[in-house]
């Protein structure tokens, strides 16, 4: 039977060998259909049975659950959604806070689903802390953000200014001046929170086939290379691998994004670097860095990026020695005490971008089609909100969440923005990169001249600002 090695360090974690539940190998009628068996479907899933006990639910898996990126992401379950500023802007100050408050409250939502249900994936809630460490240019950039953080309506309750004797509480890190902190993020061990999912759903009468890849969809219908499924209601569930189908290719594209681990580290060495009570931490710069302890006692780390041309996914994950090398760098800058240290897992995944990095939930009931994607790698707490609006949205409820700026209700595919074509979506990544890059060994090499770190972070800024 297939089994699944080496996914990642989570993957990896998991009590014994993946084995594969059975194919599809015969036509279905179901009232649901769901494309993917990552954090997007089975959530759905979860919720309409929650919901709607007697609806017949199917999840077409190309894999398993925990394949793609709900198995190989970072461990942050954050209590808000790439891009939710630009949405909440244009509302009254009222409807704002409130949307504000459903997207804090995920991490208390999610916990609550696992006490319910008995799931355990090492969920701590232990905020999350945005460091100024490696150039002062963070530390002004982080304090600008804070104050637009406060004028959309947020309390220094959800975001706080923390200096450097503070954030030593916290973490201690080489040459940090200071951090942001919110309290509205927990940290999990992603594959047992996705195999955990996938047994709870199963357990409600939803049936999940494994290596049964869906080829195509559309009118009421999707196909296997073995069997045909008749459904109301299809929910292409797919995020990074949208790729995959033409009429999602330039809504969602996938980029890459890779993470490496230490070997469990010696009690003294986390006693110097703190991250004691479950905080997800990254370090502000463009490169957009991830890190936890994990529970066994390993520091797990990331940072973005990849993008390929025409937006080919990437199915081999063996990271080269400069992918690697660049993650080490910048772990070692924030921990010198681990240079030299054995990386015991190095490994990437596909995530999804939505033009814009507006995330999206679309319900068109002509159609039969509901979705959700577009999270940019903030997906695992997203992915819940998105589960419950999609479940909401099948069944016609007309509830506070469907009612977000964020949800396309009786609208189309058609309504949703698309990437530019290639080869301006390639050249246009890759310039970025190298700004972003360039800027970041500008800014933290101390000799620069003041000029060159305000030219080097403008052209970035201004790059940065045409992919909103």
């Amino acid at each position: 039977m297939q089994t699944w090695e080496h996914v990642s360090l989570w993957m990896d974690q998991l009590n014994g060998p993946l084995y594969a539940r059975p194919s599809l190998d015969h036509a279905r009628d179901v009232d649901v259909a769901i494309i993917g068996a990552g954090y997007t479907g089975l959530w759905t899933a979860y919720y309409l049975k929650r919901l709607a006990p007697s609806l017949d639910i199917v999840v077409l898996e190309a894999e398993t659950a925990g394949f793609g990126a709900s198995g190989r992401n970072g461990g942050w379950l954050i209590g808000g959604m790439l891009g939710e500023s630009r949405y909440l802007q244009p509302l009254s100050p009222e409807r704002r806070k409130a949307a504000y408050r459903l997207l804090k409250a995920i991490p208390d939502e999610v916990e609550g689903v696992l006490q319910r249900e008995g799931i355990d994936c090492d969920y701590r809630k232990g905020g999350m802390l945005n460091c100024a460490a490696r150039y002062p240019e963070q530390a002004e950039r982080l304090r600008r953000e804070l104050e637009a953080l406060y004028r959309e309506g947020h309390e220094e309750s959800d975001y706080q200014w923390l200096d450097r004797q503070a954030l030593e509480r916290h973490v201690r890190i080489e040459g940090a001046s200071g951090a942001v902190f919110s309290p509205h993020c927990a940290t999990i061990q992603p594959a047992k929170l996705i195999r955990g999912l996938a047994e709870t759903v199963e357990r409600l009468g939803v049936t999940i086939h494994d290596r049964s890849p869906v080829i195509e969809w559309g009118a009421g219908q999707l196909r296997t290379e073995r069997a045909v499924v008749r459904a109301k209601w299809i929910v292409p569930a797919v995020e990074g691998y949208a790729a995959r189908f033409e009429a999602l290719r330039r809504i969602q594209i996938p980029v890459q994004s890779m993470i490496v681990a230490t070997e469990p580290l010696p009690d003294a060495v986390w006693a110097e670097i703190g991250l004691d009570q479950g905080q997800a931490l990254s370090e502000h710069s463009r490169q957009v860095t991830y890190a936890q302890r994990s529970r066994d006692g390993r520091l797990v780390f990331g940072a973005r990026g990849g993008y390929r041309f025409k937006g080919r996914l990437r199915d081999d994950f063996r990271l080269t020695e400069d992918e690697i090398g660049l993650r080490r760098y910048l772990m070692e800058s924030l921990f010198p005490q681990l240079r030299g240290v054995r990386l015991s897992h190095a490994w990437g995944g596909n995530l999804g971008m939505a033009r814009r990095f507006r995330p999206h939930m679309l319900c068109d009931p002509r159609a039969g089609l509901a979705l959700a994607g577009g999270f940019g790698g903030e997906g695992v707490g997203a992915t819940h909100l998105a589960g419950r609006t999609l479940a909401d949205l099948i069944l016609g409820r007309d509830s506070e969440l469907v009612q977000q700026p964020w949800v396309f209700n009786g609208r189309s595919l058609d309504d949703l923005a698309t990437w530019e074509p290639e080869p301006c979506r390639w050249l246009g990544y890759k310039a970025i990169l190298a700004a972003f890059a360039r800027e970041d060994r500008v800014l933290a090499d101390r000799h620069s001249p003041a000029w060159r770190r305000r030219l080097a972070s403008g052209i970035a800024a201004g790059l940065e600002g045409l992919m909103q």
